[in-house]
């Protein structure tokens, strides 16, 4: 409730400024944002960001493909080298074991692992 109080008081402030300054301003200030947006050298400089945006993009999205490729490859090696530093615990200090069907099996759960809170016994 404080941020929405503190939103809708910001919104009476910026809008009482607002008429107070008035059209006239309004008109100055959009002029001058015109003039200025106008200008040969702002206009080259949108023109670069535009271009080197547009190639990065594309490089980007080229090397998309690859990097997540060799991500993929890094995540067994990262798995296996923590696993290896804590002994093959987990970090609450009990082992983690896989099921016969290749699920984790978490020692908390004994021999009926949940889904969602809900205890599924395959029998």
């Amino acid at each position: 409730m404080r941020y929405r109080a503190m939103f809708i008081a910001g919104l009476a402030v910026g809008f009482v400024l607002g008429t107070r300054a008035g059209r006239e301003r309004y008109e100055q200030m959009v002029k001058y944002s015109r003039q200025v947006a106008g200008h040969p050298a702002v206009q080259k400089v949108t023109q670069t960001v535009t271009t080197k945006t547009t190639e990065y993009t594309k490089t980007a999205m080229n090397k998309a493909p690859d990097l997540a490729k060799t991500a993929g490859a890094q995540v067994p090696k990262l798995v296996g080298s923590a696993k290896s530093r804590l002994g093959g615990k987990s970090v609450g200090g009990e082992t983690d074991d896989v099921s016969a069907d290749g699920n984790l099996v978490y020692p908390a759960d004994g021999a009926d692992a949940s889904v969602n809170g809900v205890r599924y016994n395959a029998d």
